[in-house]
């Protein structure tokens, strides 16, 4: 059997293209033999991140402290330049993962926070720690975005402690997957859509009175409302409807001047997962991304920043800006 790459014919044109095929042969593998068994996973943040992740699995709504490998959230090498200086934030879901990274740097670049959760209350009071550990203010709202009652009184709350309410982050979330759309029956599906969306809706509907003009709403997507993902039926399609929802209540408000965008994160190393995955599962998180690694919090974080501040993002509303580790998320 003859070697192609040694084909007899000679054109000029035939030994040029040869010439170059057995270069790009050469390099294949030099780079195959420089990737190994590493994975390839990258690394192009400011530090290096973890790859492997503990086969764990937690019981809902899951505790940041009960994590084998803790969440990074504290960017140290991120500087805060009053980006937020003397404005008052409300997250929900800051007890733990993004919502707590989001809170500690909010608090970096100057904000007093509210930080809102459902029942994790040894994870939000570490996130106070940190919040205050910044030099800034920090207000425990424990209850539930379903309840519209508290929704209300949180953001008053808010309120009357900080005397302003600039930032709303809608960030709590109800995930579980399924093997099967038969295996979602209604009592989950009302809790996947009254938690994910719903809650979305009556926190800015109760934001909105106090907010002026400046002020801003951020909410989370995911990558798995801009794909949709198999085994996450519901969560995905309340995560698709958070991001028409961003950009219809951005259209709604662009005349009263507060600006209302959304952050859609790919797979990030929070309790969430763990508390939804079985844990063979929980170890492989993220490797399907072309990072090939789950993102940690302090990766998610500078993007909300970027879009609460006037200062970076006074032009930018409507948009849902993808965090996922991956090319062509939109």
């Amino acid at each position: 059997m003859s070697d192609p790459i040694s084909d007899p014919i000679s054109d000029p044109t035939s030994t040029t293209q040869r010439d170059i095929q057995r270069r790009q042969d050469r390099s294949d593998g030099q780079h195959e033999a420089a990737v190994g068994d590493a994975g390839g996973a990258m690394q192009a943040g400011a530090r290096e991140q973890p790859v492997a992740l503990p086969a764990q699995h937690l019981a809902k709504s899951g505790s940041e402290a009960d994590l084998q490998l803790a969440p990074r959230f504290m960017a140290p090498d991120y500087r805060g330049s009053g980006k937020l200086q003397d404005m008052a934030a409300l997250i929900t879901g800051a007890d733990s993962g993004i919502g707590r990274a989001v809170a500690v740097l909010f608090a970096r670049e100057g904000a007093d926070v509210a930080v809102a959760y459902h029942s994790s209350t040894g994870d939000a009071e570490e996130t106070r720690r940190c919040v205050e550990a910044e030099g800034r203010r920090c207000l425990l709202l424990q209850g539930d975005v379903k309840d519209t009652a508290w929704c209300r009184s949180a953001v008053q709350q808010t309120v009357d402690r900080f005397g302003r309410l600039d930032v709303l982050v809608n960030n709590a979330a109800f995930q579980e997957h399924a093997a099967s759309l038969e295996d979602i029956d209604d009592r989950r599906l009302h809790e996947t859509l009254d938690t994910n969306i719903g809650g979305y809706v009556r926190m800015a509907r109760a934001a909105l009175p106090h907010l002026k003009p400046g002020a801003s709403i951020i909410n989370t997507g995911s990558v798995t409302g801009l794909r949709g993902s198999e085994k996450l039926l519901d969560y995905s399609a309340t995560k698709g409807a958070i991001h028409a929802f961003t950009k219809a209540l951005a259209s709604n408000l662009v005349g009263r001047g507060i600006r209302v965008n959304a952050v859609a994160p790919g797979p990030v190393w929070t309790p969430l997962n763990p508390a939804d995955s079985p844990a063979e599962k929980v170890a492989e998180f993220g490797r399907d991304t072309d990072m090939k690694r789950a993102a940690q919090p302090e990766e998610l974080s500078p993007a909300y920043v970027f879009l609460a501040s006037p200062v970076c993002a006074g032009y930018i509303t409507g948009i849902v800006l993808p965090v996922t580790g991956s090319v062509g998320a939109i």
